[in-house]
Parts: C-alpha cells; structure tokens; sequence
C-alpha cells in the first residue's frame, strides 16, 4: 500500500476548491457526489488544523518577545 503524501496548506486549499467546482457543476452521479464532499469535509478540518497550528505558533512567539499578549480585532484596510 502507498504512503499518502500530506499537502500543505494551500495545496490542500486549491484541492478542496477544485473539489467544490466539480460538485458545483453537477455532472457527477451521487455516488461520486458524496465521495467528494466527503473528501472536502476531511479538507477543511485539515485546513482549519493547519490554521488553528499556525495561530498557536504566533501565540507562543509574542509570548516569548513580550510575555504579553494583545488582542486586537483585524481590519482589512480596502485598496
């Protein structure tokens, strides 16, 4: 059996958004439907895994500078 080889974040990303295109065109039977949707599920909880990771690993590293942690709300600022 072949080892699975692990995608990093935006490659799990665009794999999860080519999923979402092929079910949003509707051609596949419901087999195959649900076969999908069931792999993007598993996609975004590997995304959102990535993600809460990363958060943790900026929590720890302002820690470390400051021993302080400030948490603002993030305004995008338009272009």
């Amino acid at each position: 059996m072949a080892k699975e080889t692990k995608l990093n974040f935006e490659e799990t990303v665009k794999k999860l958004e080519e999923i979402a295109k092929e079910l949003e065109k509707g051609e596949l039977d419901l087999e195959a439907s649900v076969s999908k949707f069931e792999e993007g599920v598993r996609l975004s909880q590997e995304c959102n895994s990535f993600l809460e990771n990363a958060e943790k690993r900026i929590t720890i590293l302002l820690k470390e500078n400051d021993n302080s942690i400030k948490e603002e709300n993030f305004i995008q600022e338009e272009e």
